[in-house]
């Protein structure tokens, strides 16, 4: 009874875990297509409604879930909290802080922080190049991810399955 019992839970385990690894490939596809959304929202934010960039940036984060749009509004608090702090100065303290409640890499971070090199000191055109090509390269991310997601996240759930019922076969 105990053996059986021992079996099953080894098997939910090895199971969970392949299921773990999967929906990091799912969610890293999903937050960098809100991160696409939210840099659009900062675009028409700065573009067209010439909005200062703390306001822009919590306009951006908006209404989406999860761990990105947290990253535009703790970088838009510190902005007005920490007076005499640059931009770059506190989206690099934010992506710092936040980066590890992400799924995504360190490709997307390097190229949100030559975006925040950017933002805030030049003017409004400069600054929509530079929106336009962070979201050119997150976007190009995301298709890598789409890809990886369609690979290897039946490979994780497969994987964590077989593993678990392998180290079942070799107890018994």
């Amino acid at each position: 009874m105990i053996s059986t019992l021992g079996m099953v839970l080894i098997m939910f385990a090895g199971t969970m875990f392949g299921f773990q690894q999967a929906a990091r490939y799912t969610d890293r596809t999903a937050q960098l297509r809100q991160l696409i959304h939210a840099l659009q929202r900062l675009e028409t934010e700065i573009g067209y409604g010439q909005t200062p960039l703390p306001e822009a940036l919590e306009r951006s984060a908006g209404h989406i879930p999860g761990p990105v749009p947290e990253l535009f509004r703790n970088a838009a608090s510190r902005l007005v909290s920490e007076n005499g702090l640059s931009f770059r100065e506190c989206w690099e303290g934010t992506l710092e802080a936040g980066w590890g409640r992400t799924a995504m890499r360190q490709s997307e971070k390097s190229s949100l922080s030559r975006l925040g090199a950017a933002l805030g000191i030049s003017d409004r055109e400069d600054q929509l190049k530079h929106l336009r090509l962070a979201m050119l390269q997150i976007q190009t991310e995301e298709e890598t991810a789409r890809e990886e997601q369609a690979r290897y996240s039946k490979m994780w759930k497969s994987l964590g399955v077989l593993a678990a019922a392998l180290v079942v076969i070799l107890i018994v």
